[in-house]
């Protein structure tokens, strides 16, 4: 098992506009930056300037929402290839997306694309269409990619449970896993599950050891009729619990506070990003040697 000098090297904080000038001036210790790959598909540019600059000074995960690899119409050949020119550039430490699809066929063999992340149903089909996408997003990048788990508003029934069907991809594609486990407690608390917290641990119990390449951690709200995964708050104490479990399964795995909406100053996402780490640290020495 890692030190705890290694769990204070695994977390880091998704870079945004706000953010950039202090960041960039300040360099608070991280072990990386995450952006959204998307926002710097332009050939020039101020976005991808700071991008480059900051690439001087941490390792960057690129994490995207638009590859749709869940879409039986196929990949989008102009995003891969944006996609691809962007990871020569920055030469990030790792590249993920979500388990969605957002691309479908509409009359005449028009191929429509969702502003959207949307849910798949777990089962073979499914899986096949997936995990071929994934398969031709990492043969044409030449590295292997982490796919997310979802935070669905809605489901459909499958003849797979959830981890099953990582645990396939994963096996199937050779990708990794983009635990969010954030995105599991919105999930157990819509499905108004008896003991979420327990819920989450069942599945996080039911993935293979090996499966997990980075953790996402961020806050929820509950101000409406269904919980929503707004990355707008601090991560909640459940969020907190489950994300001790799941180092405990899982060891020591690069991990990211995202915070999206309503973005504070700084010094409160890098105070989130020392919880993390103490966090780790902690778990690193419950750990058996």
């Amino acid at each position: 098992m890692d030190t705890g000098v290694a769990a204070v090297e695994a977390v880091g904080i998704g870079l945004r506009q706000p953010h950039y000038a202090p960041v960039l001036d300040d360099r608070p210790a991280l072990a990386f930056v995450e952006v959204h790959s998307e926002n710097f598909f332009a050939d020039g540019g101020a976005a991808l300037a700071v991008l480059h600059q900051a690439r001087e000074h941490y390792p960057v995960s690129l994490h995207g929402v638009g590859l749709a690899l869940g879409s039986a119409a196929g990949l989008d050949t102009w995003h891969l290839e944006r996609l691809e020119r962007l990871v020569q550039r920055i030469e990030p430490v790792r590249v993920s997306d979500h388990a969605c699809f957002a691309r479908a066929c509409a009359l005449a063999g028009q191929v429509i694309h969702a502003n959207d992340l949307l849910p798949i149903a777990f089962n073979g089909a499914a899986l096949a269409i997936m995990a071929g996408n994934v398969e031709q997003v990492q043969a044409r990048l030449r590295r292997t990619i982490l796919v997310e788990n979802l935070s669905a508003y809605v489901s459909f029934d499958g003849p797979l449970a959830e981890p099953e069907f990582f645990a396939e991809l994963c096996r199937r594609s050779g990708c990794a896993m983009l635990l969010d486990v954030n995105n599991l407690m919105v999930n157990a608390l819509n499905r108004r599950e008896a003991d979420p917290l327990d819920a989450c641990k069942r599945y996080l119990d039911a993935l293979p050891t090996g499966i997990v390449g980075e953790i996402h951690l961020a806050g929820y709200d509950t101000s409406g009729d269904i919980v929503i995964d707004h990355h707008g708050s601090r991560v909640r104490p459940d969020v907190w619990a489950l994300y001790e479990h799941a180092l405990r399964r899982f060891g020591v795995v690069p991990t990211l506070v995202e915070w999206d909406t309503n973005v504070p100053p700084l010094e409160v996402l890098l105070d989130e990003a020392q919880r993390a780490a103490r966090t780790m640290a902690h778990m690193a020495e419950e750990a058996p040697a």
